[in-house]
């Protein structure tokens, strides 16, 4: 599709909402039916709001329990709003029947001791009638997070609990049409604001100068719902990558990488590294390490083709021994790195060498994921870049599109 309009017209098709939120609840379904559960209680936003395509209000975000959905087997998801939200959420989401928008029971990070139990046996109590209603009470019933209060409240009331991250980790995966183009508008966004970084930087702007003007831009673009981080090391800090930001002062002629990291335009989260050399021009040991991360990106994407595993995406990559004389794999951790991108920003599929070469998964068409490279010398440079990806049947698409090739010379 690709038209790039960030609004719904009347005269052209762009984004189709209700086909999306079709699409995602089919997908839910048939997820949770391949898993063998009668129902889903999802306490993620992610989750939340692929079932049920409401909005979690920031200070809500990562706070499993103020707000969750129940979504049973041939039922209308049901929302449990946090307080008395729901009073909203009955006028803006129409598509979710008036009777099943009911508020929580929440105790995670509000509630201690005994005013915890209270709260954790209303929360049980609600959802055994929601499962009731619904007929599935005895069936297994998946949850996508759980704290030590429910599993001894579960325990209590014999509710037959599993693994329910897995099989909405497995619904939100492949994209449909709708996303795709969500998506796509997402890789605008970061094309421009890169564009912007490139016209922005100059020597003296501390890391978290650079860090609020990019903030600024995302929260002046409508649909932006959340910038969750804008990731700006510069010089030493570039290697490792401690992918932070700080009143550090970029000093003429650093290298300075620069990640959207999760940037949420009507939910769809990005991640987007360029590298930038700022007030002067890279010498020719940065370029080195540059082209050798620019390959290492480039051999991975070539990888990418429905039918392939993720063991031979990470296959191409180098190992943390070897290169850096690291102890394992996992001290590389998010170095050389693929992950999904959708409602969260670990979508599937995940691809590292810490754990795809042993446990491979193969690569579907409408997967949407990011790939990312980084090289470096400790303490004095580093560069990282990254690209974003929708996978086709004959094609793999990038919808990041700033230069790539070479190191951007800034300010």
């Amino acid at each position: 599709m690709a038209s790039f309009g960030t609004v719904s017209m009347d005269w052209q098709e762009r984004i189709n909402w209700p086909r999306m939120r079709a699409h995602r609840l089919s997908r839910a379904r048939e997820a949770m039916q391949r898993h063998g559960l009668g129902a889903v209680l999802c306490m993620y936003d992610e989750n939340v709001r692929y079932i049920t395509s409401t909005l979690t209000p920031g200070w809500n975000r990562l706070k499993p329990g103020l707000r969750y959905a129940v979504l049973a087997e041939g039922k209308e998801p049901i929302l449990f709003e946090q307080g008395d939200i729901g009073i909203h959420v009955e006028r803006h989401s129409p598509w979710i029947p008036k009777e099943n928008v009911r508020h929580s029971f929440s105790w995670i990070k509000g509630a201690a001791g005994p005013a915890s139990v209270q709260q954790v046996d209303k929360f049980v109590n609600a959802l055994l009638e929601a499962l009731e209603e619904a007929g599935v009470k005895d069936q297994p019933l998946g949850v996508d997070f759980i704290d030590i209060n429910m599993i001894r409240a579960f325990e209590r009331a014999g509710v037959n609990w599993t693994d329910g991250m897995t099989p909405m980790m497995e619904a939100r995966a492949v994209k449909n049409v709708d996303e795709q183009e969500a998506m796509r508008i997402v890789g605008a966004i970061g094309d421009v604001l890169h564009y912007e970084f490139s016209k922005f930087l100059k020597p003296g702007l501390t890391e978290n100068q650079v860090t609020a003007f990019g903030m600024k831009y995302l929260y002046d673009i409508a649909g932006m719902e959340d910038v969750e981080d804008i990731i700006v090391s510069s010089g030493p800090n570039a290697w490792p990558n401690w992918r932070n930001f700080s009143d550090r002062i970029i000093r003429p002629g650093e290298i300075v990488i620069i990640d959207l990291a999760a940037l949420t335009w009507n939910g769809f989260k990005s991640c987007y590294y360029r590298t930038y050399c700022v007030g002067g021009k890279p010498t020719d040991e940065h370029k080195r390490y540059y082209d050798t991360a620019l390959k290492w990106l480039y051999d991975s994407i070539e990888a990418v083709r429905p039918g392939a595993t993720t063991g031979e995406i990470a296959a191409t990559w180098p190992s943390a021994m070897e290169t850096w004389g690291y102890e394992d794999e996992d001290q590389a951790a998010a170095n050389l790195w693929g992950h999904g991108l959708g409602l969260a920003q670990y979508d599937m599929p995940v691809i590292s060498r810490i754990w795809s070469l042993d446990h491979p998964l193969e690569i579907q068409p409408g997967m949407v994921f990011a790939l990312e490279t980084q090289h470096g010398k400790v303490h004095d440079f580093g560069v990282r870049i990254e690209e974003m990806l929708i996978v086709h049947e004959d094609r793999t698409e990038l919808i990041s599109t700033f230069p790539v090739g070479e190191i951007t010379v800034a300010g």
